[in-house]
């Protein structure tokens, strides 16, 4: 964690052009001045999780991102606190927190600071990263943690998962995503509920050879690449399936596409291996 705020120097960060607009509507959040920084956020983060955006009625972004975090703050219903920066008005706090660009936003838990972004996100990805913020503050004695909601779909799931049974464990993540279609995690566990079905009571080595053996045929590849990537070889299945969508075309092209999509699924987004296919993958199809 970062130390407290130094006020030393103010940041010039006049270069983005002339002021546009300010959100419509009330302004979320509490505006941050460098007297109630100190003076009442900082204190408060001895109680709850307080979340300092940085933001410029000259960056359109930053506008419909401090909306977002306005939306969320309610929904959160008190568990912190949203205190908004104009790095135009505030350059000191700027300057303070570090900012090189917009939209950023830091925490601030028991006084200390925790950057969080300097971008823009979707609103489920900062939930998750609000989560955290969370769960981190509780375990300093901020605040309580967060209570996990588990739908009853992803319970039974979970049961069925532990038992071995993967057949229904599928039905219960399908009755999850037909109800709430966006649920980021139903989509990842039916993904690798279904990697599970695909390659449950077959054996790596013999899977592997029987790929080698047959370079050309596509569904030993796609079952190679299943096995190698159940068994931590990430890289491989991914150098696997890029080598085929080079290899093939038409129907079997995409199908191979389609198939190392499903994986790329599988992966955390900030893994570089990821990123790295990603891009290998774009270069072969266009």
């Amino acid at each position: 964690m970062s130390n407290p705020p130094n006020f030393a120097q103010a940041v010039d960060l006049s270069s983005l052009g002339k002021p546009k607009s300010a959100p419509a509507g009330p302004t979320p959040g509490v505006e941050v001045t460098a007297a109630n920084l100190t003076s009442e956020f900082l204190p408060l983060s001895k109680t709850r999780p307080v979340i300092l955006f940085c933001w410029s009625p000259r960056s359109a972004e930053s506008v419909e991102m401090l909306s977002v975090m306005g939306l969320l703050e309610t929904s959160y219903k008190g568990a912190w606190s949203l205190g908004r920066v104009d790095i135009d008005a505030q350059p000191q706090v700027a300057q303070a927190l570090q900012t090189q660009k917009i939209p950023y936003a830091v925490a601030l838990i028991n006084e200390q600071i925790v950057p969080l972004f300097e971008q823009a996100y979707p609103e489920a990805q900062i939930r998750l990263v609000l989560d955290k913020v969370i769960t981190l503050a509780a375990e300093q004695g901020v605040g309580d943690a967060p209570v996990e909601v588990i739908e009853p779909e992803e319970e039974e799931a979970v049961t069925a998962l532990e038992a071995g049974d993967f057949a229904t464990a599928e039905i219960a993540y399908k009755k999850l995503l037909a109800r709430k279609p966006a649920d980021s995690f139903a989509k990842l566990g039916l993904a690798q509920t279904q990697l599970l079905i695909r390659t449950d009571g077959l054996v790596l080595d013999a899977v592997i050879k029987e790929a080698t053996d047959n370079p050309t045929d596509l569904s030993l590849q796609l079952r190679a690449a299943d096995m190698e990537i159940v068994n931590g070889g990430v890289e491989a299945a991914f150098t696997r399936l890029l080598h085929a969508v080079k290899e093939s075309a038409g129907d079997e092209r995409n199908k191979a596409k389609e198939h190392l999509l499903s994986l790329f699924a599988l992966v955390d987004p900030a893994d570089p291996r990821l990123t790295a296919a990603r891009s290998a993958l774009a270069n072969a199809l266009f």
